[in-house]
């Protein structure tokens, strides 16, 4: 068991085929005890309840630094202490850069980008006093190569900074023997891309794919389970792409 008796708290997982969720499958299976957040506090209750007895499911959101606190301080009262932390909670917008207005801007930097430095600052004092954790922050393809499919030019900038800010946070808290890494999941088969690809779409894509499929959420959430694992623990300030080869650099 990777996670045997570890405190894992997954941001986003509440929805059934998102990265989190299977992110958070894994973990249990792993022998972690799961605590889901996510904005609606009933399908992450419900999402818990799924993985099995003693994983926990609360409302949060991500872009609230007082509710991630609040959230964060329930798990450690409750268990003691944080072991890992995946900031998985994240949106998209799939417009061009003329199109994005203020409002549309705040709202993809606060949840994708603000939800991972406020989680991360939640965490980071209970990984601090016992002098060990492991933070995964989700990024994005589109954030290495200047956009995606579905997301537009303030996405690609929101995960873009998840990677300078993971990194920053590496340097800080390394002599904490605290880890912080990254993963840049491609295209990735979740309810965000179901029904918006048809035929020809998925075809031409597929031929910017070295593996020639798209990956599923199963897929990045292997490397999450690999940098919150003791796999990992010499690797800090890491970038994993998850993508078939679509980006090779």
């Amino acid at each position: 068991m990777l996670l045997a008796d570890k405190i894992c708290i997954i941001t986003g997982a509440a929805s059934e085929r998102g990265i989190g969720r299977a992110t958070a499958r894994l973990f249990a299976a792993q022998g972690g005890r799961v605590i889901i957040l996510d904005l609606d506090g009933d399908a992450a209750a419900a999402a818990a309840r799924d993985l099995g007895e003693g994983h926990r499911g609360y409302a949060c959101d991500v872009a609230d630094k007082t509710a991630c606190e609040a959230a964060t301080k329930r798990v450690v009262d409750e268990f003691g202490r944080v072991d890992a932390l995946v900031n998985n909670a994240g949106i998209t917008q799939p417009v061009k850069t003329l199109e994005i207005d203020a409002a549309s801007y705040d709202r993809i930097l606060d949840v994708n980008l603000r939800g991972t430095l406020y989680m991360s600052q939640a965490a980071l004092p209970s990984m601090k006093a016992q002098r060990a954790g492991s933070i995964v922050c989700i990024s994005s393809v589109s954030a290495q190569r200047g956009g995606g499919i579905f997301g537009g030019p303030h996405y690609s900038a929101a995960k873009a900074g998840v990677l300078g800010l993971a990194k920053a946070m590496a340097r800080e808290f390394g002599p904490d023997n605290i880890r912080v890494n990254s993963v840049t999941p491609g295209l990735i088969q979740t309810d965000i891309t179901a029904g918006k690809l048809d035929d020809a779409m998925r075809e031409k894509i597929l031929e910017g794919i070295p593996m020639r499929r798209l990956g599923d959420a199963q897929d990045v959430a292997r490397a999450c389970l690999f940098l919150a694992s003791d796999l990992a623990s010499y690797t800090t300030g890491a970038v994993i792409d998850v993508n078939g080869g679509m980006l090779i650099h």
